[in-house]
């Protein structure tokens, strides 16, 4: 009599892998396609995102110019510009993409939040960079107005450019801080009862981030960056217990 076949549930199990190793692939091929697009469609308005990104620095040094160093400089501060605005804009198909690859492992129910969790999320990543250009002048104030008058500030495009375009991205990246423990909610790994519990610890944890990923030296930056990611902590409880019911 043959044996019992015994490799088919280890098949079935590595075909599944597979199965999730070729949705992986099509979500970041699609998310790069969108941001290709749209870094394009950006570049062709970098010239109004760039001054909108030096506001804030003309606040600071009284609508002094920026200078740039080398003749090709110019040309990668646009298209430096045009990736983070290409990032930007393609957000919502990005997160559109993420939702379709962890909705297979949510119950029914929860699938139908798809909307909102692509609203909240494109809404968070907003919310996040208008705070970064509130944030952003108050650090530059701090940082160069530190130390006595005999050294001066020479603002260099690229380095300013280089430092509110790195403030935007923690920003708008952290601010999904909610969103992401909303998710983990709504699977089960965490509970309003937990996150309750370890309220200190979180907020320890969200400080400690702040300092760690914040550019600068100044301690205005962080604080400004844990003050909404602790609210936004608070706020995600609650909708996590809303949503649970």
């Amino acid at each position: 009599m043959a044996k019992p076949h015994l490799v088919r549930p280890d098949d079935e199990r590595r075909m599944t892998v597979m199965e999730h190793l070729e949705e992986l692939r099509r979500v970041l091929i699609i998310s790069l396609i969108a941001w290709a697009v749209a870094t394009v469609l950006a570049f062709l308005v970098s010239g109004w995102i760039l001054q909108l990104l030096l506001v804030p620095i003309k606040q600071v040094i009284h609508n002094q110019p920026l200078y740039f160093t080398r003749p090709v400089e110019k040309f990668l501060l646009y298209f430096k510009i045009g990736l983070v605005g290409g990032l930007i804009l393609a957000a919502p198909v990005i997160f559109w993409q993420v939702w379709g690859f962890v909705a297979p492992g949510l119950r029914r129910n929860e699938r139908r939040f798809a909307v909102g969790f692509v609203a909240s999320a494109c809404l968070l990543f907003i919310l996040g960079i208008f705070f970064a250009f509130f944030a952003l002048p108050i650090a530059l104030r701090f940082l160069i107005g530190f130390g006595t008058s005999d050294i001066k500030y020479l603002p260099l495009a690229t380095s300013y450019i280089n430092f509110a375009l790195l403030l935007i991205a923690i920003f708008g990246i952290t601010f999904e801080l909610p969103l992401a423990m909303t998710m983990l909610g709504l699977v089960g790994i965490v509970t309003p009862a937990f996150l309750n519990r370890n309220r200190f610890k979180f907020w320890l944890g969200i400080f400690v981030g702040a300092n760690f990923v914040t550019p600068g030296a100044d301690p205005f930056t962080p604080l400004l960056l844990t003050v909404p990611l602790i609210l936004l902590f608070e706020a995600s409880i609650q909708v996590i217990r809303a949503l649970r019911r």
